[in-house]
């Protein structure tokens, strides 16, 4: 009796999962499959396109390097200020978290007024006479990196100093007290201990990176196309619903690698964690 009753408090969610979740999911995937008969010759098109592929690769290149620059910036600046006071901490979070408080394509044209050819970056360059006239810094994978840096940045910073919080200072005055230098210290106490936070916060920038639209659109344009562009464009401008299709299934296909990759790692570093 009382298992009936659980049933009837995951129904409305389950319900809704279904309703707006997995039937879209499935009406957007089946046509991939089935075109009168089961096929994968979509699947074969797509992956023998060369323009496609080289998409493909820019994605997941800019997606790792995005994620793999947020945990190089984000891990020092997230140990910083989770060792200041807690007026200090809510003042510095305040800062960190001010990017996503802004509406994406605000905060796109910001970066486009400075990556342009007449932005603040090559007015710099030319009025100190390092350049002769304006470099192309805009619908770059340079402009698309710097942007979802931006974008995603403050994801990794607050992920990780929830954990870095939880670091006793004592254990840092212990290494210091056993002669070890500060650099010491956080290569081999507070990087060991903040891995769980580093592989959360990389399925999210990884993942957000991924699956941006408006930043790589606007900063990207149509000369360095992310997979999320290439699905709008193939749905809303081409009306080709069968290659959207294949596009959305490849990015939860390495959305779900990716975790699974990430998670297997975190499973290996627990069970040596364990070990010790």
């Amino acid at each position: 009796m009382i298992s009936q009753r659980k049933w009837w408090f995951v129904l409305p969610g389950t319900v809704l999962l279904l309703v707006f979740l997995i039937l879209p999911l499935i009406s957007i995937l089946w046509p991939t499959f089935y075109d009168g008969q089961l096929t994968l010759s979509g699947y074969i098109d797509f992956f023998g396109d060369s323009f496609n592929r080289s998409v493909l690769w820019r994605t997941i290149r800019v997606s790792l390097l995005v994620t793999l620059l947020c945990i190089l910036f984000g891990l020092p600046t997230s140990f910083y200020i989770s060792r200041k006071s807690a007026k200090t901490k809510g003042i510095l979070m305040a800062l960190v978290l001010f990017p996503m408080l802004i509406n994406s394509v605000v905060r796109s044209f910001s970066w486009i007024n400075i990556l342009g050819n007449n932005g603040i970056i090559n007015n710099i360059l030319v009025n100190l006479r390092i350049v002769d006239e304006p470099i192309q810094i805009l619908y770059t994978e340079f402009s698309v990196i710097i942007g979802s840096m931006y974008l995603f940045l403050p994801l990794m910073i607050t992920t990780l100093i929830g954990v870095l919080d939880n670091i006793p200072g004592e254990l840092l005055e212990a290494s210091s007290t056993l002669g070890a230098t500060p650099s010491r210290a956080f290569k081999d106490v507070v990087i060991p201990l903040s891995v769980p936070g580093i592989i959360v916060g990389s399925i999210l920038v990884f993942t957000g990176t991924l699956t941006a639209y408006t930043t790589p659109q606007m900063l990207g344009g149509n000369q360095r196309m992310m997979l999320s562009t290439l699905l709008y464009q193939n749905a809303m401008t081409l009306g080709n619903w069968q290659d959207a299709g294949i596009i959305a299934l490849v990015m939860i296909a390495i959305t779900y690698l990716v975790m699974q990759g990430l998670n297997y790692v975190a499973g290996r570093l627990d069970r040596r964690s364990g070990g010790a």
